[in-house]
């Protein structure tokens, strides 16, 4: 007698679901916790954190790009190209931290492409600023985001406001001497490897007409009395031809470089040393720099100058 065999097969057709957001629950028991949906990975898209800029006062062509393509290009216009790896790791995380603050306190903020908020470069910019070297440092710059993707600067878990500057005069100052806010993250650390560059000092030479002009005070002969400085050697508090003034209105009047500064006088040339460059809070780019020739990672570096803070992924 024959066998005949019988063979049942059964088609299994698959079905797969695509979604571009957490999925609802759909029955009843089941929740967002538990609740999982497979998705291809070739199907998956890639989320991106997206910023507003805008390269005008008025910000009439703000639009949008993808955040970690904007940190290269703040890099880029912020730090020299030429710093060590960890240094502009730092600046990268720092200009980071910037921009998600800004945007965690208001979500339609505008980022300036300026001095305003992070001078920003696009890809033209930076052909036109390193010529030949362009895709040398660029890829350099882009290795440093991408190596610190989505890092940001925490402060009892809340981003933080990452300011930087130049070069300080061997300390950075607190943010509540120079803008009037309490940070107990921004206060005035020690700095010393700034003084290793030759930037950290410079002069400025003014006629004592053009020196009284931008006080607004009575020229005749300059007298200069009763100078506060902090522990740091920023002044707080001067007195010009008996006008007191603080050491802000000062850097503010005479577009100085800080307010660490010296002033004497010649005949009628008055000359003004100072030391450091910028307003001295948070972040020294040339500290970073110091800091970084002398073997320190990006995030010593960031939780040096921003104290008792962390670096953690957004």
């Amino acid at each position: 007698m024959n066998k005949i065999l019988l063979l049942v097969v059964v088609i299994l057709i698959p079905v797969t679901f695509v979604t571009k957001r957490t999925p609802e629950p759909v029955m009843a028991g089941i929740t967002l916790e538990n609740y999982k949906l497979e998705i291809p990975e070739e199907e998956q898209e890639e989320e991106t954190t997206q910023v507003l800029i805008s390269n005008n006062k008025d910000k009439s062509n703000a639009y949008y790009m993808d955040l970690e393509d904007y940190v290269i290009g703040v890099v880029a216009g912020e730090m020299p190209a030429s710093f060590k790896d960890e240094a502009l790791k730092a600046q990268a995380v720092a200009a980071r931290t910037f921009a998600m603050y800004k945007m965690v306190k208001n979500n339609n903020y505008v980022l300036s492409t300026t001095i305003n908020d992070q001078v920003y470069l696009t890809k033209e910019a930076m052909q036109k600023k390193w010529g030949d070297n362009y895709s040398y440092y660029y890829n350099k710059i882009k290795e440093a985001v991408l190596a610190t993707a989505g890092e940001v600067i925490t402060y009892n878990n809340d981003i933080i406001i990452a300011y930087y500057f130049a070069i300080s005069n061997g300390s950075t100052d607190s943010a509540a001497a120079v803008f009037n806010e309490e940070r107990n993250y921004l206060v005035s650390v020690d700095s010393s490897w700034d003084k290793d560059y030759q930037c950290y000092s410079s002069t400025y030479n003014l006629t004592r007409e053009s020196f009284c002009s931008k006080l607004n005070i009575k020229c005749g002969s300059i007298n200069i009395s009763k100078v506060v400085r902090a522990d740091n050697n920023y002044i707080r508090e001067i007195t010009i031809n008996g006008v007191k003034f603080t050491g802000r209105e000062i850097f503010n009047k005479l577009s100085l470089k800080s307010t660490d500064f010296t002033i004497s006088v010649n005949n009628d040339i008055v000359s003004i040393v100072t030391r450091g460059f910028g307003h001295g809070v948070g972040m020294s780019q040339y500290g970073a720099q110091g800091m970084a020739k002398a073997g320190y990672s990006y995030k010593e570096i960031l939780e040096h100058y921003y104290k008792d803070t962390q670096v953690e992924k957004l």
